[in-house]
């Protein structure tokens, strides 16, 4: 573990801490004199304790980036993580084989209206408190299966369930957070 993740932690229990006080559950007068410590501090440092933490752990600190799609092995499906910020992957005539999409408390946004897809491809999304905004082309059928606990799915493409055409089949696991599938 990083001293960023620990310091991070100790932040977030501190803040624990002094919501517990001012719950009236325990008492901590001797750790809370200050009269802003009331309702901001306790605030401020969960906010920054648990961004430090999470942080340690996922070390892409850039915010909506527009990046290079993540070389892999010819007809191997691509990952792309995101925690606290935000990604941008755009297709430009390469070939598509799947994804599987995380996002953390941040978005990704994919648009693959210009990749080759010539079967049938599955979409892995997982998202914790984030979004994913997945920009589909017209010609294939979208197949959604979701698994949400206040979150969900929107699928607004052109469905024709035509059989001749591939499909691009969406798993996705959300816990309040949703993804967007669009044309």
């Amino acid at each position: 573990m990083k001293i960023r993740s620990i310091f991070g932690l100790a932040l977030a229990v501190f803040a624990c801490l002094k919501i517990v006080d001012l719950l009236d559950a325990w008492h901590f007068e001797w750790l809370f004199t200050q009269p802003w410590t009331e309702f901001v501090a306790p605030c401020i440092m969960f906010y920054v304790g648990i961004g430090m933490f999470f942080s340690g752990f996922f070390h892409d600190h850039d915010h909506w980036l527009s990046r290079a799609i993540p070389e892999v092995e010819e007809g191997k499906r691509i990952h792309c993580a995101v925690s606290f910020g935000g990604d941008e992957y755009v297709y430009n005539g390469e070939h598509f084989h799947g994804a599987k999409l995380d996002a953390v408390f941040g978005g990704i946004r994919m648009d693959i209206r210009n990749a080759v897809i010539d079967e049938d491809e599955e979409i892995d999304i997982r998202t914790v408190f984030g979004g994913v905004e997945l920009y589909v082309p017209a010609n294939v059928n979208v197949k959604v299966k979701s698994r949400s606990v206040i979150g969900g799915v929107g699928n607004h493409t052109f469905n024709r369930e035509y059989q001749n055409i591939p499909t691009l089949y969406i798993v996705a696991s959300n816990v309040f957070g949703g993804v967007h599938v669009k044309n």
